[in-house]
C-alpha cells in the first residue's frame, strides 16, 4: 500500500493558521489538491491567497462553516476547482476556559456548535459528494471513495475543570468518529481521528505567551520531553488519508508524545 496522496482533493478545514494550515500545506507537498477554508478570510488571504489565483493545486474558501448553507456552498466550490473530494479534514476548532459554575460562561453550546457540530455537518455532507461522485462515474463497487479525519483532543480522556466544554466536544468528536465509521465503511468511506495533546497548536501557543512556565510543565509531563511541532502530527493526517490506512477505519490515533501515560501513571488505583 502507498502513503501517497498525489492527485487526490482534500478539504481542510480550520486552514488559515496553525495546526490545519500545517496540515493543508503538507497534503499540498505531497501532491494533493487542497481547498483551503477559514472563517478569517484576511488570514487565508495572507497565507494562500497568492496561490489560490494562480489556477495550481490551492483554492481558498471563506465563510462560516456551523452554516449548513456555508457548508453547501464549500462543497460546490471545491468540486467546481477539483470535480471530487478524496479526504475531509475536520481541524476547524476552539478551545475556550470554562467558567464551570456559570451557565452563561461554561462554553459548552459555543463549543458544541463550532467543534462538533460544524465537523458532523462537515463530514455528512462531503460523504453524499463522494458517494454521489463514485455513482456519476461507475466506480466498481467495494472500492474505497474517501477518507475524513478529525482532528481530537487528549482531554477526551484527561481533563481538567477549565476544560469543561473543551474536553465535552473533544469526547464527543471521538464518538461521532465512531459512529460516522460503522455508518460509512459500507459505502467505501474511512473515517478515523487524531487525538493531539502536546502538539504546539495555535491555542498552545497563545497559552504560553500568556504563561512562560506552562511549556516547562508540559514538557515535564510528556516523556519525550518536548512539544511536538504540528507538522508531525500533519503526517500522522495523510497516514490516515492514503491507502496505507486502507483498513483503518473508526480508530482514534494519540499523538502526544508519551504524555496520556504520564496521566494513568499519576491517576489512582481502583
Amino acid at each position: 500500500m502507498s502513503f501517497s496522496v498525489s492527485g487526490k482533493t482534500a478539504i481542510v478545514t480550520g486552514s488559515a493558521s496553525g495546526i490545519g494550515l500545517a496540515i493543508a500545506r503538507h497534503l499540498v507537498d505531497k501532491g494533493a489538491n487542497v481547498m483551503f477554508a477559514d472563517v478569517d478570510e484576511g488570514r487565508l488571504e495572507a497565507e494562500v491567497g497568492e496561490d489560490a489565483r494562480a489556477e495550481g493545486p490551492i483554492r481558498m474558501f471563506a465563510g462560516d462553516l456551523t452554516e449548513k448553507l456555508t457548508i453547501a456552498n464549500l462543497l460546490s466550490a471545491t468540486i467546481d476547482a477539483f470535480d471530487r473530494v478524496d479526504i475531509l479534514v475536520n481541524a476547524s476548532r476552539r478551545m475556550l476556559v470554562s467558567d464551570l459554575l456559570n451557565p452563561e460562561a461554561d462554553g459548552v453550546e459555543e463549543l458544541w456548535r463550532q467543534n462538533v457540530l460544524s465537523a458532523l455537518r462537515m463530514s455528512q455532507m462531503a460523504a453524499k459528494r463522494m458517494i454521489q461522485h463514485a455513482q456519476r462515474a461507475e466506480v466498481e463497487e467495494g472500492t474505497m471513495l474517501g477518507s475524513i479525519i478529525n482532528l481530537s483532543s487528549t482531554t477526551a480522556q484527561a481533563t481538567r475543570p477549565e476544560l469543561l466544554a473543551y474536553s465535552m466536544a473533544a469526547a464527543a468528536m471521538d464518538q461521532m468518529t465512531r459512529s460516522l465509521a460503522l455508518a460509512l465503511a459500507p459505502k467505501g468511506i474511512r473515517v478515523n481521528a487524531v487525538a493531539f495533546g502536546s502538539v504546539m497548536s495555535a491555542s498552545l501557543q497563545v497559552a504560553l505567551k500568556e504563561n512562560p512556565g506552562f511549556r516547562d510543565e508540559i514538557t515535564g509531563a510528556t516523556p519525550l520531553g518536548r512539544i511536538a511541532a504540528p507538522a508531525e502530527l500533519a503526517e500522522a493526517v495523510q497516514f490516515l488519508a492514503s491507502d496505507a490506512a486502507g483498513f483503518v477505519t473508526g480508530q482514534v490515533l494519540t499523538i502526544d508524545g508519551g504524555r496520556g501515560l504520564m496521566d494513568a501513571v499519576r491517576a489512582p488505583a481502583h
